[in-house]
C-alpha cells in the first residue's frame, strides 16, 4: 500500500468494494492498476486517473507536477507487466512509455480526463511520462 494517505485510503476502498466505482478524484473515475516492484518484486497498488481509449488505458505519471518521476514509473519500465481494473473489470496488459505523436494523442485524452494535468506540466520541466496499457 501507499505511504501516502489519500491513496492508501483510495486503494483500500476499491479492494474491499471489489470495483472502482464510487471512486473519484475531483468527481472523475480512476481505475487501480497493479505493478511489479522493481526492486522488491513485490505487488504495487496505483490508482489514477481513467484515461481509456478503445480497451486501452493510460499510465499518467504526473505526480502533481513534481520535478521527480512517482516510484511507480520506475517499477513500470522495470517490469512493464501490469493489471489494471475498471469497475469490477480486470484486465492485464503491457505498458510501454509513449513518445511523439501516439503521447501527444493521449497526453490529450488525458487532460480532457483530468484537467488539472495541464496545470501539472507546468509545474514541472520534466515532460511528464504517459505509458499505455495494452
Amino acid at each position: 500500500m501507499s505511504p501516502t494517505d489519500w491513496v492508501r485510503d483510495q486503494t483500500q476502498r476499491i479492494l474491499e468494494q471489489g470495483t472502482t466505482d464510487g471512486v473519484e478524484v475531483l468527481d472523475r473515475p480512476i481505475v487501480l492498476f497493479t505493478t511489479t516492484g522493481a526492486q522488491s518484486g513485490k505487488k504495487r497498488y496505483v490508482p489514477l486517473m481513467r484515461v481509456e481509449e478503445n480497451g486501452r488505458y493510460a499510465m499518467v505519471a504526473s505526480k502533481g507536477g513534481d520535478p521527480k518521476h512517482p516510484s511507480w514509473y520506475f517499477n513500470v519500465k522495470a517490469n512493464p507487466s501490469v493489471t489494471v481494473q475498471d469497475g469490477d473489470k480486470v484486465l492485464e496488459g503491457t505498458a510501454r512509455e509513449l513518445e511523439g505523436d501516439e503521447r501527444e494523442h493521449w497526453w490529450k485524452l488525458a487532460v480532457e480526463a483530468y484537467p488539472p494535468y495541464a496545470e501539472y506540466q507546468t509545474k514541472t520541466a520534466r515532460q511528464i511520462p504517459v505509458f499505455i496499457v495494452e
